[in-house]
């Protein structure tokens, strides 16, 4: 396999971009190695410059539910490009895509599209704010929100305690406002709302943390936070931005059974194209400007192409036995991998829900807590991800990150990533 062509766009990238790229994790740093440069997508496979193939797992970071370059999505973006790429006023994409948002997503009444995840975590927690006419927030370590100052914030040295800047950039002053307390550890956010709750507008979380490996709730876990918020007058947002559509039609709100008052959204609902929305009761979605004094605007939010796609893809999302059969290919990959996880079950785990997995490379086999995450062996991660990627396997680069399966996966891909797990195990433990 040669990347010579990967090479040189990435030789002349790196005095373009800041570290050759325009997202971070995109620059292989944690994995090693020459990041791809992809000139297509189709199906769940990817093509690099060079023309090597690979089994996407990464799937855009989960919004390609459907698969790249799903034929109903591109025809949608195509037809409506054709009438106009931006317009700055209403249009009926919008009214529709909201209309079916609203109806699988119960517990939104209202919703507002924006640009991008950030902006959808960003304008709901000011939204909060002005709701509540509070000042605080809580955030779950281990959960990641967007790039905006007051959630790229860490946890201190106890198990409540204010939030510390964790960018270069973030004041303390902008971090001093956002409290963090451990995600599964109910008593510390129960501690934490008897002491500050009068004074929190808002609790935001991935009700499955996605971007600290995977790490599922325990049991009745947001049951507990959704009763602790009510109690406090705390709203509570669900950030599911990742799980949105595709734990189920109605995200893990309806997989769990627990409504948010505030949810925001994103990936899968703009069909791969640039999107956010957040959105909740009337009550609170009426302090919203033009509604209400709370601003937020945005010059391409609700962008024409971004709502064909979203309802292009939203569609087939709503078929029946979708998800079930997302869920049997994932069930299927995880059975065939078996025997290999079995031969090295003191050194990589498997972690998996619905469409999206996750493999931790430690001997620890009850992964609850981000602590339990950070102990895992990365520099074996980023061997198995080189592994795999000459294997033709394109996985996350990240070993904090997961991975989703798509409706395009077909069995062949299966066996083939199988095949492609116990090879790579086999070489680097």
């Amino acid at each position: 396999m040669t990347i010579a062509k990967s090479k040189e766009l990435y030789k002349r990238a790196v005095n373009l971009l800041p570290g050759g790229v325009d997202s971070p994790v995109r620059a292989f740093k944690s994995v090693g190695g020459t990041p791809l440069f992809l000139k297509e997508g189709k199906g769940s496979i990817i093509t690099d410059e060079d023309n090597n193939r690979y089994i996407d797992y990464c799937m855009s970071w989960g919004p390609m539910i459907l698969g790249h370059a799903d034929a109903d999505v591109v025809e949608a973006v195509r037809e409506t490009a054709l009438h106009g790429t931006s317009f700055g006023t209403p249009h009926r994409y919008e009214v529709e895509l909201a209309e079916m948002v609203l109806s699988m997503v119960t517990s939104m009444e209202k919703v507002r599209f924006v640009c991008s995840g950030t902006e959808a975590t960003m304008s709901a927690i000011r939204l909060a704010r002005g709701f509540t006419c509070r000042e605080k927030i809580v955030k779950l370590d281990g959960c990641y929100h967007g790039h905006a100052d007051f959630l790229l914030v860490a946890a201190g040295s106890g198990l409540a305690t204010f939030g510390t800047p964790d960018s270069a950039g973030v004041t303390e002053g902008n971090a001093k406002d956002t409290l963090v307390v451990p995600y599964n550890d109910i008593d510390a956010l129960d501690s934490l709302l008897k002491k500050e709750g009068k004074n929190i507008a808002a609790l935001i979380l991935e009700p499955v943390p996605c971007n600290y490996g995977l790490i599922l709730p325990a049991k009745d876990y947001l049951k507990k936070v959704r009763e602790l918020c009510t109690e406090h007058g705390v709203l509570l947002i669900f950030d599911e931005v990742i799980t949105g559509f595709r734990l189920a039609k109605g995200g893990a709100q309806e997989y769990y059974g627990v409504e948010p008052d505030l949810t925001t959204l994103g990936k899968i609902i703009g069909g791969g194209l640039p999107v956010g929305a957040y959105g909740g009761r009337k009550d609170i979605m009426a302090k919203v400007a033009p509604e209400g004094p709370v601003y937020q605007a945005g010059t391409l939010a609700g962008n024409p192409l971004a709502m064909a796609a979203g309802i292009a893809s939203l569609k087939k999302i709503e078929a029946h036995g979708f998800h079930e059969l997302l869920r049997k290919k994932c069930e299927k990959f995880a059975e065939k991998i078996k025997p290999s996880l079995e031969r090295h079950k003191d050194k990589v785990q498997f972690g998996h829900i619905e469409s999206i997995f996750c493999f931790y490379f430690t001997g620890n086999k009850n992964i609850t807590t981000v602590e339990d995450v950070r102990k895992s062996d990365m520099k074996l991660f980023a061997a198995f991800h080189g592994a795999m990627l000459k294997r033709g396997i394109y996985l996350s680069p990240s070993g904090y990150e997961v991975g989703f399966f798509s409706y395009a996966h077909t069995d062949e891909d299966i066996e083939r990533t199988a095949a492609a797990v116990y090879e790579s195990l086999e070489e680097i433990l």
